[in-house]
């Protein structure tokens, strides 16, 4: 939680339980640490309807960078089929949770999430 004043670090929300998502796996089941000092020089603390955005964010990012590799021709774990289908699932449920959601915090944007969602769309009507 954030010493000075005990409040969400993305809403300011005070006298509610704080989390801070430090340790974990990412989308695609790779290990993330942000306990290491160099990795995590200002800890956030975030209230349990911003942790869940913040989650929604990490994923999002994860799918992305995964599919501008594959966009590039590097490579991808989207390149396999599975996998591809699996972020695309898991784009359209970040989209209706989004949709969902009665305050929006600049974690995530919902028409980069739709954004996205149509590009890997065209991608498979391409293959």
């Amino acid at each position: 939680m954030d010493s000075a004043s005990g409040a969400c670090n993305a809403c300011g929300a005070t006298g509610t339980a704080l989390m801070k998502v430090s340790l974990g796996k990412d989308f695609f089941g790779r290990t993330y640490d942000r306990l290491s000092p160099s990795t995590d020089q200002r800890p956030q603390w975030y209230c349990e309807g911003c942790s869940m955005q913040k989650n929604l964010q990490r994923d999002f990012r994860d799918i992305l960078g995964e599919f501008d590799k594959l966009t590039a021709g590097q490579i991808s774990i989207l390149s396999a089929q599975e996998e591809f289908q699996r972020a695309s699932l898991r784009l359209r449920e970040i989209a209706t949770i989004l949709a969902g959601v009665a305050v929006h915090f600049s974690f995530l944007n919902a028409a980069d999430v739709s954004q996205l969602i149509g590009r890997m769309h065209s991608t498979t009507m391409q293959a």
